[in-house]
């Protein structure tokens, strides 16, 4: 994209609300947010109906940016080639915001018995450009990679320079992502049997919701009465929410009417068990 030129993206997706203003700030930039379906993916249709004409009236419409995993829910093989075959019809670039992509070949690989290292490559190559994290999943410290050619990468080490970006001695951070790449790949599968363990283990607690975990990522919607419950004079101390009295037990989320649960690689089965305790008594004791 180029100055005053436009993005397609969803209108949750990481890239346009948790970017902070990125895209106008650094490359003065649009978005186009679109509404999501209930798999996390934009619809076809509207992805069609977004991409503005030529016309001097409109932004330039030149790049479809989609998320893999998005909300945990990866996205098939099938959309991904559907979406970005329509994108390129028009002359769109394609990116992909791929901060979980491994979780999303994990899960691929598991279900097909595949390679989950090939599931990546057959995503990565569907996209003219690709961002990968290896702090999530992956459990390395910091550091993310952006896949391209060679001329897109080299055309963002100069963004990158200009943006006060370049390091020194980065070694040790690129020795830890290429031992997450190495050994932190194919034990995703763990975190997704943590998030199913988690998600069986609340199941039919009274005031909470959620769709079966396909990933790693489990969202438990609270029922009104949960959230608004002065749970302090029930649990006694200071604990005021739901959130706090999780925290005061060892159990880390966020939110208010939605809690998301993300699993990883610090968190075995035993810690899955006791944040299952820890969140039936909290509930019950809320009630």
């Amino acid at each position: 994209c180029q100055r005053g030129d436009e993005y397609l993206v969803g209108q949750l997706a990481h890239t346009y609300r948790w970017g902070g203003g990125g895209a106008a700030v650094l490359g003065s930039i649009q978005p186009q947010p679109i509404a999501h379906q209930a798999d996390g993916s934009l619809a076809l249709a509207d992805i069609e109906a977004a991409i503005k004409p030529d016309d001097a009236h409109f932004a330039r419409t030149r790049l479809l940016a989609l998320e893999n995993t998005f909300g945990g829910q990866p996205m098939t093989m099938h959309y991904l080639r559907d979406a970005t075959a329509l994108a390129r019809r028009p002359g769109l670039a394609t990116h992909l915001d791929g901060a979980r992509v491994f979780n999303a070949a994990v899960a691929q690989a598991d279900a097909a018995g595949t390679d989950p290292h090939a599931e990546a490559r057959a995503i990565a190559d569907l996209f003219d450009s690709v961002s990968v994290c290896f702090s999530k999943g992956l459990g390395a410290p910091v550091g993310s990679a952006l896949v391209g050619s060679t001329e897109l990468v080299a055309r963002a080490k100069r963004v990158r320079k200009m943006a006060g970006g370049g390091m020194r001695q980065a070694g040790l951070l690129a020795a830890a992502a290429t031992h997450a790449l190495e050994y932190h790949v194919r034990r995703l599968s763990d975190d997704h049997a943590h998030a199913r363990r988690l998600a069986q283990g609340l199941a039919g607690i009274e005031g909470l919701t959620f769709t079966p975990p396909a990933s790693n990522i489990l969202f438990v919607d609270l029922a009104p009465a949960l959230v608004q419950a002065r749970t302090a004079a029930k649990w006694g101390g200071e604990h005021d929410s739901l959130v706090d009295q999780l925290r005061s037990r060892g159990v880390l989320c966020t939110g208010l009417y939605k809690l998301p649960f993300a699993t990883h690689l610090d968190v075995d089965a035993a810690g899955m068990d006791h944040a299952i305790s820890e969140i039936r008594r909290a509930v019950g004791a809320a009630h």
